[in-house]
């Protein structure tokens, strides 16, 4: 479950994000904050996993809000400011979103947001259950949560990608090299034009094909120096 809050002065900005929470599975909303001393009063006694932080508010501006945090979780910031954000990234911010906007641009973050790992004691601790263990896949106007470790390989199929997981598919309208930007490179290579593998679920290595189940993947020439490279490790 991924505990969240909103930190924004308008209430239009709380029913958006809201909205948009409300679409993906395992979001659940801790609290509404109109403002950085509200939440830093619900901060002194409770932890959270992402903050979703406006930052033109009276009373405490939202950077000078997250310099006050000894441990910060994961930030995603929404603003009507570009020229912040620099200075946020400078803050380990995870994302930057400019309002308005849409909710491709959302679920990228979010999913940027679960994805990263990071020893935080606010976090939930590590178990299979943790942010950076889970991706959201968009497919067929729905948008389902799962585990990277159920990942197998992944085919390219023009706009679209096929996310073949242990006991399941998706089909995804992103190119892998999106999806690619999305999940650990430390647990997946590249190894054709069309497809990334998940290193742990090859099961074989033969000429220029390997096996993953019952599947035989192709290796591309281009890409053959990444395999080899794993073999060495």
């Amino acid at each position: 479950m991924v505990r969240y809050l909103i930190i924004d002065d308008e209430h239009i900005a709380h029913d958006i994000i809201k909205n948009y929470c409300d679409m993906l599975p395992n979001m659940k909303l801790m609290k509404h904050c109109y403002d950085a001393i509200e939440a830093l009063d619900y901060l002194s006694t409770n932890s959270i996993d992402l903050i979703f932080l406006d930052l033109n508010m009276p009373k405490l501006k939202g950077f000078d809000f997250l310099k006050t945090l000894p441990n910060k979780p994961k930030v995603i910031v929404t603003t009507a400011y570009k020229e912040y954000a620099l200075e946020g990234y400078e803050l380990e911010i995870t994302d930057y979103l400019l309002k308005p906007f849409s909710f491709e641009r959302f679920l990228k973050a979010v999913n940027k947001a679960i994805h990263i790992k990071e020893n935080n004691p606010v976090t939930a601790q590590p178990d299979e259950n943790t942010l950076s263990e889970h991706i959201f896949l968009s497919s067929n106007k729905k948008h389902f949560q799962v585990k990277i470790s159920d990942i197998l390989y992944i085919e390219a199929a023009g706009n679209y990608s096929k996310v073949v997981l242990k006991n399941d598919s998706i089909l995804v309208r992103d190119k892998i090299s999106s999806l690619l930007e999305k999940i650990s490179t430390e647990k997946f290579i590249q190894v054709h034009k069309s497809f990334i593998v998940a290193i742990e679920h090859i099961n074989s290595l033969e000429g220029n094909r390997m096996l993953i189940g019952n599947n035989t993947i192709p290796i591309g020439k281009m890409y053959k120096p990444n395999v080899i490279n794993l073999i060495k490790l």
